[in-house]
Order: structure tokens, then C-alpha cells, then sequence
């Protein structure tokens, strides 16, 4: 098949994935988590990823995973058909300049850049490039990521069915109105790092009862993973399973207390609010 597919046309969606090639401009921690969800769900073999960073600090770690790289942006574009743009904000006009003249109607041009809209990157391709914005975070890299992701006005069904069946593979992938897209970064981009700290304070508290911190914070892991999984696989309200959890006078609602006089809820709302705020002004940049 050479480079690409040497078609210039539409990408079926059932496209099989071992005839897929998959490019990436920048290398970076989500372009590479992207791709370790991708290589560890077997969808796509390491000898189809292409990667390009202008120096070899970020690229080292794919090469040990089996992935091609260069210094090159034009040379993904030349061997790729799906290209996911992964570089820094202010990089990316640079680039979208630079790889313009290598951009086809074969091409699938997936944007993971924060702050750029679909709009931006419509005006800085050719016209009729099939283009879509994704937001992933970094769970992507154990297959329990949660992206959603919005095309553009070139980009059709084949092309969104395409990323969707791709994208399972690393986790919860939804399409969006393009609005949603900062709010998802304020929820979940940003929003794995609330989990943290809250799973660090679970942890120190079980510590400073007498439990060994290693014990603790393993126990803390698996109490939010298994709480996620009843969320997803019940398909219950929140709030119904905090309440079956709460036995009258029992320790959970002692506790529950404490966190509302703490005002855990609305601290987390505002958590949400200020990091979702915070996008949208990037994105005025």
C-alpha cells in the first residue's frame, strides 16, 4: 500500500486496524498515553505509529514501545492517514503552516491541542480537510480514559465512527457539541487530579488511624475504582448509591457529616467551575 493508502478519498469506518496508519505531531504525555492505550488494546501494531518531536527527549519512550519517529512533521503526514496534532498551544499555528501543503482529502486530521477551536483549525487547513478535536486525559495510558470529541464541517459519520471505534480501546469516548469541550476538560481533564488529592487524603486518613500508608493507599485506589464501576455499571444517581451505603446512625453518614461541614461539594463544583474558566480563557489567548 506504500505510504498512506495511496487512495485519496474517504477512510471506510470499518477500516480494519492493522491496515491503519496512525501519525502523531508532537510526542508528548497525551500523545503518548493515546498511543499506549492504542498498542496495549492491540488496535493498531506499534510498526504503523509514526511520531515527530523536534528533539529526542520525548521520543526515546516510543521507540522502546516499537514506534517509528522522526524529526519530521511533513514526513507523518506522508506516511499517516490519521494524523493527531499533539503539540503545545502556541506551537501549533507553526505547525498547522508547515504541514499544510502535505494535507489531502485522505487525511483524518485529529486535534488534541487545548484552547484551539474547531474554527481555528478549519482556517489554518485546506479547505475540505476532515478535521475533529479530541479531549482525552491521562487514564487513556490503562485503557480507562474518558474523552469526548466534536468534528468539524468536512468530517462526516465515517470519519467520527472511525475515532469512536479507535478511541474504545483507551475508554469512554463520546461526540459532543464543541462547547462541552472545556467543560470536559474542567470535569475530567483537569478533574483526575481532584481525584487524587481526594484519594491522597483518604489514604492520610487511614495513616494517621494507625494503617501502613502502603496498605492505605491501595485500599483508597480500589474503594474509587470500585465506586466508578458501580456509577458506570448500575447506571445509578450519585446520590441513590451514597444513600444505600448510609445505614441510620451509622459511621458513613458520621462521616458524611464532616465532609458537608467541610463543604466538600461545593469546593468540588468550584473546582470544576474555576478549571473550566480557566480553558475557556486559554483559549482567548
Amino acid at each position: 500500500k506504500g505510504r498512506g493508502y495511496g487512495v485519496r478519498g474517504r477512510v471506510p469506518a470499518a477500516m480494519e486496524a492493522a491496515e491503519l496508519r496512525v501519525g502523531f505531531v508532537g510526542a508528548g504525555r497525551m500523545a503518548g498515553g493515546l498511543a499506549q492505550g492504542l498498542l496495549r488494546a492491540g488496535k493498531v501494531p506499534p510498526s504503523s505509529i509514526l511520531a515527530s518531536a523536534p528533539s529526542d527527549r520525548n521520543l526515546e519512550a516510543w521507540r522502546e514501545s516499537g514506534c517509528r519517529t522522526t524529526h519530521c512533521n511533513l514526513e507523518v503526514l506522508q506516511e499517516s492517514t490519521l494524523v493527531f496534532l499533539a503539540t503545545k498551544p502556541h506551537v501549533l499555528p507553526g505547525v498547522l503552516q508547515e504541514i499544510r501543503p502535505a494535507v489531502g482529502p485522505q487525511h483524518i486530521v485529529v486535534s488534541l491541542v487545548a484552547g484551539v477551536s474547531l474554527q481555528t483549525l478549519q482556517r489554518l487547513l485546506p479547505a475540505g480537510t476532515k478535521a475533529l478535536r479530541l479531549m482525552p486525559n491521562l487514564p487513556c495510558v490503562v485503557q480507562a480514559g474518558a474523552m469526548v470529541f466534536s468534528r468539524g464541517a468536512a468530517a462526516g459519520e465515517p470519519e467520527a465512527a472511525l475515532l469512536k471505534n479507535l478511541l474504545a480501546s483507551c475508554g469512554l469516548c463520546e461526540e459532543v457539541p464543541e462547547s462541552y469541550i472545556n467543560i470536559h476538560t474542567g470535569l475530567s481533564g483537569s478533574g483526575v487530579a481532584y481525584v487524587y488529592l481526594f484519594a491522597e487524603a483518604l489514604a492520610e486518613g487511614a495513616v494517621k488511624m494507625g494503617m501502613p500508608g502502603g496498605l492505605a493507599n491501595r485500599i483508597a485506589a480500589q474503594t474509587l475504582l470500585g465506586a466508578a464501576k458501580m456509577l458506570l455499571e448500575t447506571g445509578e444517581h450519585p446520590a441513590k448509591l451514597r444513600g444505600d451505603v448510609c445505614t441510620p446512625g451509622g459511621t458513613t453518614i458520621h462521616a458524611l457529616h464532616q465532609l458537608e461541614k467541610g463543604a466538600l461539594r461545593a469546593t468540588v463544583m468550584n473546582a470544576v467551575e474555576a478549571a473550566t474558566n480557566r480553558a475557556h480563557d486559554m483559549a482567548k489567548d
